[in-house]
């Protein structure tokens, strides 16, 4: 009997990939595909609780893969928040393009579309993290409920963004998905220049002095 054999998180994954692709469906159970590669089952779920988990996972792993990336480059440190998200979009969609047909495969199995969105449970929070963490202007209200409000909308406004490019990118046919590329750079940037707060800081100041000067 040949001895079983010992995986990492790494190999897993790399496994899960390679068998959906090649069968074009999930394993029916965590069962057969231990059995079909020749692993412990209970190695599976030392790691992953479901096939589902591994998929949200595998999603995550692209965006710290992104993150990573990023961080390797002097210049990224240096830019502002548009630009860093900017940044962030080209080089994480260039890491789903080297797995397209995975990212087709866990986008498109299920009928229901809502469904498919579950594998995206792990990145739409460390995305939504991503987004705190670059600090974008917003109008500041001295009002905590109303700036936190503020945030949380921005972050679910960037979410949202974020799968109206992934659908896009599913959708793109043209050659190196450079229509991807036009379209990413024209939504960052209209969205920041939606949130430039700097015609509305003066606004408000000219309320300010307005109505300092009338009382």
């Amino acid at each position: 009997m040949a001895k079983k054999k010992t995986l990492t998180e790494e190999q897993l994954i790399k496994t899960y990939m390679d068998y959906v692709l090649e069968h074009d469906k999930q394993p029916k159970t965590v069962y057969a595909f231990a059995k079909h590669y020749n692993f412990e089952e209970q190695k599976f779920y030392s790691f992953f609780g479901s096939f589902q988990a591994l998929e949200s996972h595998i999603f995550k792993v692209f965006f710290d893969n992104t993150l990573s990336l990023l961080h390797e480059s002097e210049n990224y440190q240096s830019f502002g928040a548009r630009e860093k998200l900017l940044s962030f979009y080209f080089t994480f969609f260039e890491n789903l393009t080297a797995n397209r047909s995975f990212v087709l495969f866990a986008l498109t199995k299920h009928e229901n579309k809502l469904k498919n969105l579950k594998c995206l449970s792990k990145l739409r929070q460390v995305f939504k993290e991503y987004i705190s963490g670059l600090e974008i202007e917003t109008i500041e209200t001295k009002q905590e409920k109303i700036d936190k409000f503020q945030q949380q909308s921005l972050q679910e406004s960037a979410w949202l963004q974020l799968l109206v490019t992934l659908k896009f990118w599913m959708d793109d046919s043209s050659p190196a998905f450079e229509k991807t590329d036009v379209f990413i750079e024209k939504a960052v940037n209209t969205s920041f220049d939606f949130l430039d707060t700097a015609p509305l800081k003066s606004l408000m100041d000219l309320g300010k002095f307005l109505f300092k000067e009338k009382v």
